[in-house]
């Protein structure tokens, strides 16, 4: 370990959150920023990398379950393709990174870097399909993109190039594909909620800040600790604009040629900027148990005479865990003193610690610590790997259990303008006001306090509008709810 990294975390996330996180990101191991002059990319060190495959998998595995199979499409898009979609164009445009020579020589037609993929996947959908047997087509590819944003680096939350997964379907009808929408947006809150320790809000994106093209735009979001909202995951009823662009047609049962209504919905690594920025502390990375790369780390404490018989000891808990499917790390190093190695393990997110001294071993126990909150017990040494198993439901609750007091005690209501404006600059986190479903209402918000509507319901009873109520910014009859807040 560096020099640095032996400094620990010094920002503190309560009062400096970005000089925290930053922090956090570099000293745990977890990524780099690009070289000189690149500014915007970043280096995913291994540590970062094996979260993000932990969570791939977890996708992979649902959307396998449910009839998805994995493609992969070319990087460059023709500028032609994107022009079949004008929507996608100028929804993209500020962002995309243009291809114009090859070597010395100028390209006959510039090839965008790949924004998004539906204008290259859209084409070859076209082909696939051709009759209603052919139909739900059903692709997912696992990428990455880039975006030419003129924003400050922040990794995994702000970077101009970043891994995702872009899934594209095309259905029959319109509730198919509506249906198709809500199973991956219901996936993406299971990836929070199940694996992450995150709760999320689901809802839709409000007409004016949907995908460029699409019938509905749905997300979940999740509230940060410093009161701003992540769009976690987006889903996208296309409806028939991409299908009629580029001629994605099926052939009824009455021989009839019909449109298909298409979706798309993806997932990027902004996932890990919010586990990170969620669950860690002032000491370090927190992560839970079914992500972390090392799931267990066992630290044997001994003086010389009774070395022997406690990493023996260590040794041989070390062997039953890894025998059962446990990611266990046995820290044996000798140059390193137990509490350098706690602070180490501590900083790099492992959710549980083993510490075993000539006590233990005598009393055949095991000392269990928890990370974050420094819960410690001693527990039998027989049935090891079962009983570490319910440590990590113990850890995964506790940390679940934290984000989620912080979500209910930061989704607030507003009536007027004045409320939402001194709300979010007070608190931060969500406010629920009616609103008039004009963008102008959102505009006069976001000037004042940069601030948006993040999401409008998607629950019927929630977003319901009953008469008489008065958009909380202009004043004119409220058709729905908005939820506006601060965002990464």
């Amino acid at each position: 370990m560096s020099d640095e990294q032996e400094l620990g975390i010094t920002e503190s996330k309560q009062y400096n959150t970005g000089e925290w996180y930053a922090e956090v990101v570099q000293k745990a191991g977890l990524a780099n920023y690009g070289p000189e002059g690149m500014s915007g990319f970043i280096v995913t060190r291994p540590r970062a990398y094996a979260l993000w495959e932990r969570v791939q998998g977890f996708l992979d595995a649902k959307f396998k379950s449910t009839g998805v199979q994995n493609a992969y499409f070319p990087l460059f898009i023709p500028e032609s393709y994107l022009e079949r979609e004008k929507d996608v164009v100028e929804g993209f445009d500020p962002e995309v990174a243009w291809v114009t020579h090859a070597g010395h020589q100028e390209l006959e037609e510039r090839l965008a870097v790949r924004p998004t993929s539906e204008s290259i996947i859209a084409p070859y959908m076209a082909q696939w399909v051709r009759s209603h047997r052919d139909l739900p087509l059903r692709v997912n590819q696992w990428a990455s993109v880039v975006r030419w944003e003129a924003t400050e680096t922040k990794p995994f939350f702000r970077t101009k190039e970043f891994l995702w997964q872009e899934g594209h379907t095309a259905h029959a009808t319109h509730d198919d594909a509506w249906e198709e929408t809500m199973t991956r947006l219901e996936q993406y809150e299971s990836v929070y909620e199940d694996l992450l320790a995150i709760p999320v809000l689901r809802g839709a994106k409000p007409e004016h800040d949907k995908f460029p093209g699409a019938h509905t735009t749905t997300t979940v979001e999740a509230l940060m600790p410093d009161g701003k909202s992540v769009q976690g995951a987006t889903s996208h009823h296309l409806g028939t604009s991409f299908a009629e662009a580029f001629d994605i047609t099926y052939t009824d049962v009455d021989e009839e040629s019909q449109a298909t209504h298409t979706t798309s919905w993806g997932l990027s690594w902004r996932a890990l900027g919010a586990l990170i920025m969620t669950h860690s502390d002032d000491q370090g990375l927190v992560l839970p148990h079914t992500v972390a790369p090392e799931q267990v780390v066992v630290v044997p404490i001994w003086q010389a005479d009774t070395q022997e018989k406690v990493l023996e000891y260590a040794e041989s808990i070390t062997e039953e865990l890894e025998a059962d499917g446990i990611r266990v790390e046995l820290d044996d190093r000798d140059e390193r003193n137990p509490g350098f190695k706690f602070n180490e393990w501590e900083l790099k997110g492992v959710p549980v610690r083993f510490e075993i001294g000539p006590n233990e071993v005598d009393d055949d126990v095991v000392t269990v610590v928890h990370r974050p909150d420094g819960e410690s017990k001693e527990v039998p040494r027989e049935d090891i790997a079962e009983t570490v198993r319910a440590e990590f439901d113990e850890v995964y609750a506790k940390l679940y259990a934290t984000a989620e007091e912080n979500l209910a005690e930061n989704v607030r209501e507003a009536d007027s303008r004045a409320d939402i404006l001194g709300t979010i600059g007070q608190h931060g986190g969500y406010v629920k006001a009616p609103w008039c479903g004009d963008e102008d209402c959102e505009a006069e918000i976001k000037d004042q306090i940069a601030a948006e509507i993040v999401m409008v319901p998607l629950n019927d009873e929630e977003a319901e509008i009953h008469g008489g109520e008065e958009c909380a910014v202009c004043g004119d009859d409220a058709e729905e709810t908005a939820y506006f807040a601060k965002s990464y």
